[in-house]
């Protein structure tokens, strides 16, 4: 175990050699100064607007938590592969990784010691991202979202699921190949999502379940989706106000964060037993 940790040491070394870590806070400080001053901005104009009350501000505040949240959840997803697409595709290609597997390492002591270290740095931002943007929300509005903790779960469950299915394609694929592939796969969730959305919506069973079927092969859009259900207030699905570009009409069930937790680990054991049997 001293050895996966250790590995998860030298990729986050790695990561600020290259300047990653630096890229990303600023980016993320970029991010979030640019969403508080165009909240402020849309919130002080709505409540010059609104002359109904709090309870009025509350659908269009819980719209743009959603995409704020909706935002991040994108940069995860981004970050999630271009952290991890070459991290061990690359180091094979370069004949890098020839300088670890040589020492009394285990190759699986490399596969997990990177997800580790690519995990905890991906779990680190998704939550300060998070939570950022909901103090912004809290301080201007004096609004909670619902249920933030399970929500920000889930998105970090998302990014873990899209790391390590990249992770997985590095041990076999080139790079370009493998960041192709998980595109494309989440790409295929993202429509997969709005299909049963939709078909939900429209009482449409065959909608439902192809959307169903392919969230079972990339379950990542699934979370958000369970996400965003849960963060919404309750009397806004009863008043049909529900239906956003970044909400969710029905949520996945708990069957399905069991199924894509289940899926993220079998797709990490794949990617050690891979790289395990592979010629370098």
């Amino acid at each position: 175990m001293r050895s996966v940790v250790e590995i998860a040491r030298l990729t986050f070394l790695e990561a600020r050699m290259r300047k990653m870590l630096w890229a990303i806070v600023l980016l993320g400080i970029a991010f979030l100064a640019l969403y508080a001053i165009g909240f402020h901005l849309i919130y002080a104009d709505l409540r010059g607007h609104i002359t109904g009350g709090a309870a009025q501000l509350l659908e269009p505040t819980n719209f743009f938590v959603l995409a704020g949240l909706y935002a991040i959840n994108f940069l995860v997803v981004m970050l999630a592969v271009l952290t991890s697409v070459d991290t061990i595709a690359g180091e094979i290609a370069s004949g890098a990784i020839q300088t670890i597997v040589t020492k009394p390492l285990r190759r699986w002591h490399v596969v997990a010691g990177k997800w580790l270290g690519l995990a905890l740095m991906l779990a680190v931002f998704t939550t300060v991202m998070c939570a950022a943007l909901m103090l912004i929300v809290k301080l201007e509005a004096d609004y909670t979202a619902r249920n933030p903790v399970e929500a920000v779960g889930l998105i970090v469950l998302e990014g873990l699921v899209v790391l390590t299915l990249s992770i997985l394609g590095g041990t076999r694929l080139s790079t370009l190949t493998n960041g192709v592939v998980v595109f494309m796969l989440y790409g295929l969730a993202f429509i997969a999502g709005w299909i049963e959305q939709i078909g939900s919506m429209m009482r449409s069973e065959a909608a439902v379940n192809i959307g169903i079927i392919v969230s079972l092969l990339m379950p990542s859009e699934a979370m958000w989706k369970r996400a965003a259900y849960l963060l919404q207030p309750p009397f806004l699905r009863e008043l049909g106000l529900d239906a956003t570009p970044f909400g969710a009409a029905s949520a996945p069930s708990e069957a399905m964060v069991v199924y894509a937790i289940l899926y993220t680990a079998l797709a990490l054991f794949l990617a050690v037993k891979e790289f395990s049997r592979r010629d370098l």
